[in-house]
């Protein structure tokens, strides 16, 4: 016996489901909603309150260190001048407008392209030669097998990272300055006139093995790290595949490392323009301003020491603004290679 499909009659046809309207939706919510949002905000802030207690000593320093002064940037659009008054922010409102004379200025002195091009050669030259050190040095103390060896050997390299800028340059002087180990063993041979630290032409390679000598240790620690979250069963696995040392590195290692040099490389490249402001200065009188003078020690001898606080201004917010744009360009490069740098796209 056949059942009907016709409907009884009073009943309604069902219809098939459909996702509501992006309106019916939000006029669909229950009314307790917006309540059951903010209750459970509450809950977790009560949950995650120590957390934050603990975070906010850092947000607040770096509001204050870091954020707070980006508004003394308007001096750079003015002839700020700090005797007007006894509080610095009166001086700043009562300091007369100038529209874009700073940089002007700026613009029309020979000896600011100069730092500049001083700057980019440094930078070019740190990143060809100091950038892979830590990546080479992370390789070969990942590769020993005995972890107390490589325990000695991380903090050996990593030291040199805690010492200053004046212990460093000294430590160098003693070894290539013209009293130095080196300069007076060639003088017992009969060789004289050795003094790497004062001779300009190899100055910008010279600040590049001290800073590759005190710093490359942290980024030793950088890599080690992410090569510690790579599992042990890949290298297994390959090398029961037959592959050597070279082919795990190259296809485990090496990709496993990619992620992070791809965020360093472009925190690197906004750092440019910032090659070392203490470094250079404690060395720029032994060989001169034409090889020494970068954008930071240009805007300290002729802004902050002359005390043309505008004029240095102007140039900080042209360095910072630099620094945003090549963070941008370096970011979009990583995204094409198929990393995520310092933002998703």
């Amino acid at each position: 016996m056949s059942h009907s499909t016709v409907p009884r009659p009073g009943a309604e046809a069902k219809t098939p489901d459909r996702p509501p309207a992006s309106g019916d939706a939000a006029r669909s919510r229950p009314p307790g909603e917006k309540h059951v949002r903010r209750l459970n905000l509450r809950l977790r802030f009560r949950r995650d309150r120590t957390l934050i207690l603990m975070t906010l000593p850092a947000v607040l320093l770096l509001l204050v260190f870091n954020y707070i002064p980006i508004l003394g940037n308007v001096v750079a659009f003015q002839d700020y001048d700090p005797y007007l008054s006894d509080n610095g922010f009166v001086a700043m409102l009562e300091s007369p407008w100038v529209g874009l004379e700073q940089f002007e200025r700026i613009f029309a002195d020979s000896a600011f392209w100069h730092a500049v091009r001083n700057t980019f050669v440094l930078f070019f030259l740190q990143l060809v030669l100091f950038f892979p050190v830590p990546i080479l040095l992370a390789l070969l103390i990942n590769s020993v097998v005995r972890p107390r060896v490589r325990a000695v050997a991380q903090a050996v390299m990593y030291l040199p990272h805690f010492f200053s800028w004046v212990l460093v340059v000294t430590v160098f002087m003693q070894i290539f300055g013209g009293a130095g180990i080196i300069a007076q063993t060639l003088r017992q041979h009969g060789v004289d006139g050795f003094d790497l630290m004062t001779n300009p032409e190899t100055f910008k390679y010279l600040v590049t093995v001290e800073m590759i000598w005190k710093d490359a240790g942290w980024g030793i620690i950088v890599f080690l790290a992410a090569l510690s979250s790579v599992s042990h069963d890949l290298y297994e696995a390959a090398a029961m595949d037959g592959a050597g040392r070279w082919r795990r590195m190259w296809h485990i290692t090496l990709p496993a490392l990619r992620p992070v040099i791809a965020l360093l490389l472009v925190l690197r490249v906004g750092d440019a323009l910032t090659v070392g402001f203490e470094q250079l200065l404690l060395q720029r009188s032994a060989v001169g301003v034409d090889a020494s003078e970068v954008l930071d020690t240009y805007v300290w001898w002729n802004g902050i020491r002359n005390q043309d606080f505008s004029y240095a201004a102007a140039a900080g917010l042209i360095k910072g603004m630099v620094g945003v744009a090549l963070v941008l360009v370096a970011n979009k490069v990583a995204h094409l290679m198929g990393e995520q740098g310092v933002y998703k796209k």
